[in-house]
């Protein structure tokens, strides 16, 4: 038993002094592996722009409504029963074409009246001309008394005056009878028939139905009065610069047109200016009444700054750009940006033409002094057909 003890006891040392040592080769092994696998630190690859002066453009932005130039809300001349709605509703029409048509017969006899009373005019005022002519014969001889030549003589008068009034009571006639045919009076776009067949229309009171003129249309906006006394250029003119306009669900602003009116006054409760752009609508896009976003220039900046978007940080209330120092080091800048254009933006103060932004590869940096290695790349452009907006 005795044997068998220590054979185990030293079998139980040699086990655990190979033990030992493999773990201190491992130990060895690991070090020399972390030391051979921490290389130094690299300055990061950032993307680097200059700062250039461009002239530019600043758009404001602006909520319209769409208005017809013309609107006619229509409505008889004359009173009488609808004989016919001669329209489809929502189509278009041309000015002079037949809407309604009211029974024309009670007003075609009264022009035969008429007729028949100017017929009797002149038939009476021939009578009158020869006794007149008559009188005046006799009235030369002595053959009849001043006082019967002062009598047809009237009547001559009379006569004629008659005969006027006949003809104007046949123009009346004539002009009721060619009211019965309710026309357009413009070109536009119908709408629905507020008066069926069968109906009476009374004279200037029904509303029969309303056009309004769709090719060109107006677009009413609002100006801030901040904005109007920082633009003179643009907005104190009697004639206003082309517009951008896009409607609700298109994307930015693919229509163009022309201001053509500007208000002489502010509105004293809302403290703004009025406009009004002219636009084109050959394909009936716009509709009277729609809301449109409409954005015009406001100022014209001859050297503005512009710097990718993505390189302006925040830090609380305070906008910052990483520069790079000839050292190839970075620095933070604090600045002022203005107006977006595009992904591009204005930067008002901090910054003067020549400096080098760091455009890409912000996140890699972790505060000024840090080296970097420069890739220069050049400043985005703003699209030429592209609008500033201001900073919301």
């Amino acid at each position: 038993m005795e044997t068998i003890n220590a054979d185990s006891a030293g079998g139980a040392g040699l086990f655990l002094g190979i033990t030992l040592l493999v773990l201190a080769a491992v130990m060895l092994a690991g070090c020399d592996a972390r030391s051979e696998a921490a290389p130094a630190m690299q300055a990061p690859a950032v993307d680097v722009a200059t700062v250039q002066a461009t002239p530019v453009t600043v758009w404001g932005s602006f909520t319209g409504r769409v208005a017809a130039p013309e609107t006619v809300e229509l409505r008889p001349r004359v009173s009488g029963y609808i004989n016919k709605v001669a329209f489809e509703e929502g189509a278009m029409v041309e000015q002079g074409d037949l809407l309604f048509e009211i029974d024309p017969r009670p007003y075609q006899a009264r022009e035969r009246a008429a007729r028949a009373r100017l017929a009797t005019a002149r038939s009476e005022l021939s009578l009158a001309d020869s006794e007149a002519g008559r009188a005046k014969q006799l009235l030369s001889s002595h053959a009849i008394s001043r006082e019967e030549y002062d009598r047809r003589s009237a009547a001559q008068a009379n006569a004629r005056a008659q005969l006027d009034e006949a003809r104007a009571a046949l123009d009346s006639a004539r002009l009721d009878l060619e009211y019965t045919r309710v026309t357009a009076p413009i070109t536009g776009r119908v709408g629905r028939a507020y008066v069926t067949r069968g109906n009476l229309a009374s004279s200037d009171q029904t509303l029969l139905t309303t056009v309004v003129s769709v090719d060109p249309l107006y677009v009413y906006f609002d100006s801030n009065e901040q904005t109007v006394q920082q633009s003179p250029d643009f907005f104190q003119q009697g004639k206003g610069p082309a517009v951008h306009i896009g409607l609700a669900g298109e994307p930015g602003y693919p229509h163009r047109g022309q201001v053509d009116f500007i208000d002489n006054r502010l509105n004293a409760s809302t403290g703004t200016l009025q406009y009004r752009a002219v636009v084109a609508n050959p394909a009936g896009t716009f509709k009277p009444g729609q809301f449109a976003r409409v954005e015009i220039p406001v100022a014209q900046l001859s050297d503005a700054l512009l710097v990718d978007q993505k390189a302006v940080l925040t830090d609380q209330d305070r906008r910052y750009v990483y520069v790079v120092d000839k050292d190839n080091k970075v620095a933070r800048r604090d600045v002022q940006p203005g107006r977006r254009v595009d992904d591009l933006l204005v930067i008002r103060d901090g910054l003067k033409p020549g400096d080098r932004v760091v455009v890409n590869g912000v996140q890699k940096i972790f505060g000024s002094g840090m080296p970097v290695v420069p890739q220069d790349v050049a400043m985005a452009k703003p699209d030429s057909s592209s609008q500033l907006a201001a900073m919301p």
